[in-house]
C-alpha cells in the first residue's frame, strides 16, 4: 500500500521486514554497550558477595587491600553514603537488595558486601579477592519442595468458580498429576553493568537496563536527589529478559562516583550475575483435570508452589496460566509461595507462563490420551467464548485459527497416535503439540516527535531496544503515522531526559511506545502547513497517553499460539532430540516480520533449552549454587536446535492504534509442552519433571519395563 505526500509516493512501512537501522553500528564495534563507553580518569570497581547464606557480618579487614596498589576505596555497610529506602516505585516498594551497604546484616549467599575501587579492573578484582569479610554464620534453610511447610497464598493468586471437588467426582475422565520446574536463569549475552560521573551537578549514568527513566527515577530516591539531576542512558543493550530493572552496579557505580569524584565502572561478573540479578524460581505444581467422555472440561484445578527471598517478594505465577485458555464448569488456579534464604527471583522472559503451560498443558495431553482425543480436538472442544474468570469479552481470540494452521503445515493429520511405534535406525520418533497465550498490556507512556528544518524528523521516547528490534519498529512506526519514508525518521530512545514511558517488559514496551509515538505525530502533522518553512529549532509536539490507556475498556486481551514439535529419543542413551519445532501466533499485527519472526523463533529456541538442558542446581550444605557458570548452567547450543519455523495468522488488535498486542514472550510460552507430549508421544513414558535429562529418560524407561 502507498500514500502519496506532495509528489512523493511513500510505501507502508508497517508490515514489512526491514533490516536493523542499529544493525551496522553493531556488526562493525561501533555500538558501545555501557561496559565500553570510555571516559577520562575511569575507575573500576568489583564486588565482594557473602560466602554464608544467612548471618551477620563480623568485620571487613579492608586496611591490608587499601594499602594495594591502584586502590582508591573500599565501601561497605561501615563507611558507605547512605541510601534512601522509604519510597516507592511504580512497581510498589523497591527491592531491599538496592539498599547496599546499609546493614550488616547477610540474608542469602552472594549478597553483596563491599566493593573494591581501583585504576584498574585487574586491580580491582585482585584486591578484591585478597578482601578478608569474617560472619558470623546463622543456621540457614534453602530447602523447596511441593507442599513445605511456611507456604502461604500471595494476594491475588488465587482464584476460583463453581464446586471443584464436586465436578471432579462427576466427572468420567480424571488426571491428577505433579508437575516439576527448575530453578533457571537468565544469563543474557551482556552481562550487567553500569558507568556513572557527576557532571555540572548532575549525575550522569550508563547502564545496561530495560527502562532508563526507570533507573533514572530510582536512583534519585536512593540518593535523595531531585529527579531532575540524574540521567540514565542505556542506547545499547545484549538481552535483558527481564534481569535488567534497576540493579546494583547502577547504584554501586552512582556511590562510588560520589565519593571519589571521578568516573567509576561496576561490571558483573558472569558468577555474579546467578545471585544479583534474579532467576526463574523452581516450581512444583498439581494439576487435576476433570471431564466427560467427550473430552468437555468439568474441573479444572492448577496449584502451583514456588519460592520466594526473606527480604522481598517475587511470585512466579504459574498457575494463573489457564485463567483465559480453558472453560471448565469449575475452574481453581492458586499459587503459594514459601521464603527461603535465597536471593530473590524475578521476572524472566513470559514469567508464569512459561512453568505453567508445561504443567497444565502436559496434563492436557494426558487426558486425551485417556478420552481417546486428538489433543488438538481436545484443546479446541474446550475453547471458551469469554473469560473463563472474568466473564468479559475477548479483543480477539485467534487461537483455533493458529492450531488449523499449524495442524497444517506441521502434517499432524498424518500422525498415529498410539505412542511408541515410529522409529528411525535407534531413534523412536514422536510429535506433541500445546497450546500457548500470554497477557496483551499496555502502559502510559511520552514521546516527543519534532519536525526538523531539514525535512527530516526526529523522535524522542525513552523506548529500550534489548535485542528485540524495538527501535527499528518504532521508526517504521513513526514513518506510517508522519507518512514520510523510513529514511527520513530519526529514532531516539534510552534516554531518560526523553520522559517516562514503558519499560522493555510484559510483552508491551512496542506496543505502549508506538502508541504514544502516534499521538504525538498525527498532531504534528496537523500542525505542519504545506509549503511553509520550518524554523531552525524545528517543530516539536509531546504527547502523553494515559488518559487514553486509563480509558481502555475492561476485556480480555492476549497473544495466542499453537506450539509443535517432532523429537528422536534414543532409549538405549536417554539422548532426545528435537528434530523440527513449528511455531503460529495470533499476535497482533506484526510490524515488522523479520525482527517479529527472531522473536518468536527465540522464544521457542528458549522453550527447547527450558525442556531439555536448564537446571540451576542449589546445594543445601552451603545454600549457594553447584557451578554458577555457563560451564555448568547448560542451555541449547546451535547443535541442539533444529529447523524451526515461526509464522503467524491475522490478528490485529482493534483497540491498539497500530493492531499491535506483543511478541517478546509468547514464543516460550508452550514450546517445553509441545517437546515433552512428543518425548511421550515416542516413548510412551511422561517425563513431568524438567529438563528431560538422558538419566530421567532411562529411568522412566526401566518403570515403564519394569511395570
Amino acid at each position: 500500500m502507498t500514500t502519496t505526500t506532495g509528489t512523493t509516493a511513500v510505501t507502508r512501512a508497517v508490515g514489512t521486514a526491514r533490516t536493523r537501522v542499529e544493525g551496522l553500528a553493531k556488526v562493525t564495534g561501533a555500538a558501545r554497550y555501557a561496559g565500553e563507553v570510555p571516559h577520562p580518569e575511569l575507575a573500576h570497581g568489583w564486588l565482594v558477595l557473602s560466602t554464608v547464606a544467612r548471618g551477620r557480618i563480623r568485620s571487613v579487614q579492608d586496611a591490608p587491600v587499601l594499602c594495594m596498589p591502584g586502590v582508591l576505596t573500599v565501601l561497605h555497610h561501615g563507611n558507605a553514603p547512605r541510601l534512601e529506602g522509604n519510597y516507592t516505585n511504580p512497581l510498589g516498594q523497591p527491592d531491599p537488595a538496592l539498599q547496599l551497604f546499609q546493614l550488616d546484616r547477610i540474608p542469602y549467599v552472594g549478597w553483596p558486601v563491599a566493593l573494591v575501587v581501583a585504576e584498574t579492573p585487574e586491580q580491582a578484582r585482585e584486591a578484591a579477592e585478597a578482601l578478608v569479610v569474617e560472619y558470623d554464620a546463622e543456621p540457614h534453610d534453602v530447602a523447596f519442595f511441593a507442599g513445605r511447610p511456611g507456604m502461604y497464598t500471595p494476594e491475588g493468586a488465587d482464584a476460583r468458580k463453581g464446586d471443584l471437588e464436586a465436578e471432579l467426582a462427576a466427572s468420567a475422565v480424571v488426571v491428577d498429576a505433579e508437575y516439576t520446574t527448575p530453578e533457571e536463569h537468565h544469563s543474557p549475552m551482556e552481562p550487567h553493568a553500569a558507568t556513572a560521573r557527576w557532571d555540572g551537578g548532575r549525575l550522569e549514568v550508563i547502564d545496561s537496563n530495560q527502562g532508563s527513566k526507570f533507573v533514572a527515577d530510582e536512583l534519585a530516591k536512593l540518593f535523595s536527589l531531585d529527579p531532575e539531576s540524574v540521567r540514565v542512558r542505556s542506547e545499547h543493550v545484549g538481552g535483558g529478559f527481564g534481569s535488567k530493572a534497576t540493579r546494583p552496579p547502577a547504584v554501586l557505580a552512582a556511590m562510588a562516583a560520589t565519593v571519589l569524584h571521578r568516573p567509576v565502572r561496576v561490571v558483573l561478573t558472569r558468577r555474579q550475575m546467578f545471585s544479583l540479578v534474579g532467576y526463574r524460581s523452581p516450581t512444583a505444581q498439581r494439576v487435576r483435570l476433570g471431564a466427560d467422555a467427550d473430552g468437555r472440561l468439568r474441573a479444572l484445578d492448577h496449584r502451583a508452589d514456588c519460592l520466594t527471598s526473606t527480604v522481598f517478594e517475587f511470585v512466579e505465577r504459574s498457575a494463573d496460566f489457564g485463567r483465559p485458555v480453558y472453560d471448565a464448569d469449575a475452574h481453581h488456579t492458586v499459587t503459594r509461595a514459601v521464603r527461603l534464604d535465597v536471593p530473590t527471583p524475578t521476572w524472566m522472559r513470559a514469567p508464569g507462563e512459561a512453568p505453567g503451560s508445561f504443567a497444565l498443558e502436559s496434563a492436557l495431553d494426558e487426558l486425551a490420551e485417556k478420552c481417546g482425543i486428538d489433543p488438538i480436538e481436545l484443546r479446541l472442544r474446550n475453547e471458551p467464548t469469554v473469560g473463563p474468570l472474568s466473564g468479559l469479552p475477548f479483543t480477539s481470540r485467534n487461537l483455533r485459527a493458529c492450531f488449523d494452521e499449524g495442524a497444517r503445515r506441521f502434517g499432524w493429520a498424518d500422525r498415529d497416535p498410539r505412542p511408541g511405534l515410529r522409529r528411525d535406525g535407534r531413534w523412536l520418533l514422536g510429535t506433541g503439540v500445546a497450546a500457548a497465550a500470554f497477557p496483551t498490556l499496555s502502559a502510559p507512556s511520552t514521546a516527543a516527535v519534532t519536525a526538523e528544518a531539514d525535512g527530516t524528523f526526529t523522535v524522542r521516547v525513552t523506548a529500550m531496544d534489548i535485542g528485540t528490534g524495538a527501535r527499528t519498529a518504532l521508526t517504521q512506526v513513526a514513518a506510517d503515522a508522519l507518512e514520510v519514508a523510513p529514511e527520513r525518521i530519526r529514532m531516539r530512545i534510552a534516554d531518560s531526559d526523553f520522559g517516562a514511558a514503558m519499560i522493555a517488559g510484559g510483552s508491551m514496551g512496542t506496543r505502549s511506545w508506538s502508541w504514544a509515538i502516534i499521538v504525538a505525530a498525527r498532531e504534528l502533522r496537523e500542525r505542519l502547513v504545506p509549503g511553509s518553512a520550518i524554523p531552525p529549532e524545528g517543530i516539536t509536539v509531546r504527547s502523553d497517553t494515559s488518559a487514553a490507556v486509563g480509558a481502555l475498556a475492561q476485556k480480555e486481551r492476549h497473544t495466542f499460539g499453537a506450539q509443535f514439535a517432532e523429537v528422536a529419543v534414543d532409549v538405549t542413551t536417554g539422548e532426545v532430540r528435537v528434530r523440527r519445532m513449528l511455531g503460529i501466533f495470533a499476535a497482533g499485527r506484526i510490524v515488522n516480520p523479520l525482527t517479529a519472526r527472531g522473536q518468536f523463533v527465540g522464544g521457542m529456541i528458549w522453550g527447547l533449552s527450558m525442556a531439555l538442558h536448564e537446571e540451576a542446581v542449589r546445594d543445601q550444605a552451603s545454600g549457594g549454587h553447584v557451578g554458577a557458570d555457563l560451564a555448568n548452567y547448560h542451555f541449547a547450543a546451535h547443535a541442539d536446535v533444529p529447523a524451526i519455523e515461526a509464522d503467524w495468522v491475522d490478528d490485529p488488535d482493534p483497540d491498539d492504534p497500530v493492531g499491535i498486542k506483543g511478541i517478546g514472550e509468547i514464543g516460550v510460552v508452550g514450546a517445553a509442552a509441545a517437546v515433552a507430549n512428543a518425548v511421550w508421544h515416542a516413548t510412551g513414558v511422561r517425563q513431568r519433571t524438567l529438563p528431560i535429562r538422558p538419566d530421567r529418560v532411562l529411568r522412566a524407561a526401566e518403570g515403564a519395563r519394569g511395570a
